[in-house]
């Protein structure tokens, strides 16, 4: 028999936020070691904040706040208000950050104060791996990636104010040193041939045996954080919060490495 094409919207229902995410879902994993480390550093959190016998308003809680800038990258959301309008009917976001199902979701503006506190999730996050036996101490690597601003080449007018019709820059030299950008500051001007070269550093890095087992460890960083989007094209300006933004994409990224080692190292005892 034919189904009919109805809806009837029902008045209670009888299911926890818990029932819709599915049991293996990876989420569970990165919320449990989320949750670890929001715990690890909750009395200095809570001393931001004024004594509940004072009687002001509460504020949102950050541990919701840090979850749902997460779920930002995981997800390639491009701006917290985009983030917000998903989660609104989204159970899977409500439950990650921790909402209920009729709670309201917040503007978007409420995570401004809320990326200085990055970089302490990020340390609590690396605590948790170090903890497992995740980090290894026999190599120290530096590596640098390109990085494009959220400025284009128009942007970038004479510092001496001598510019004349900025727009119109076809046969001029242009460097570093003479202009810089309307928009950012801090965005600089690299030559095609510049972005290409990759530079890396470690003892022995151009032996064959760091070349085939440790470059990819290096470099597979930025190319996750490339490919979910947040560091292809930042769409923020200034070096602080380009800075925030990059520790909570590695933040995210540690996350999930550890999922994916959690589940071999379990494996593995079995």
């Amino acid at each position: 028999m034919r189904g009919a094409d109805t809806f009837t919207d029902s008045l209670f229902i009888m299911r926890r936020l818990d029932d819709f995410v599915w049991a293996d879902h990876p989420l569970r994993h990165v919320r449990t070691m989320v949750n670890v480390a929001l715990k690890n550093f909750e009395p200095m959190r809570s001393s931001m904040y004024a004594a509940d016998v004072k009687g002001a308003r509460p504020s949102i809680a950050p541990e919701k706040l840090l979850r749902a800038m997460l779920l930002q990258i995981f997800y390639s959301i491009r701006s917290e208000r985009m983030l917000m309008e998903q989660t609104q009917y989204n159970l899977l976001y409500h439950w990650f950050i921790g909402l209920s199902m009729d709670d309201s979701v917040w503007v978007p503006t409420v995570f401004t104060k809320n990326r200085e506190r990055l970089i302490e999730l990020f340390n609590e996050v690396l605590a948790i791996a170090n903890k497992n036996g995740w980090l290894s101490g026999k190599h120290f690597s530096v590596d640098g990636t390109l990085i494009q601003a959220w400025a284009g080449h128009k942007s970038f007018v004479r510092k001496d104010g001598n510019d004349g019709d900025s727009a119109n820059f076809n046969g001029q030299s242009r460097s570093n040193d003479t202009h810089e950008s309307s928009i950012d500051a801090d965005a600089k001007q690299v030559a095609l041939e510049q972005a290409q070269i990759t530079r890396g550093a470690d003892k022995g890095y151009d032996a064959a045996e760091f070349i085939a087992e440790k470059r990819k460890l290096i470099e597979q960083g930025a190319g996750w954080a490339k490919l979910v989007d947040p560091i292809r094209q930042v769409m923020v300006r200034g070096l602080k919060k380009l800075d925030q933004l990059f520790v909570l994409t590695m933040a995210a990224y540690d996350l999930t490495r550890m999922r994916t080692l959690g589940q071999v190292r379990l494996q593995m005892a079995q």
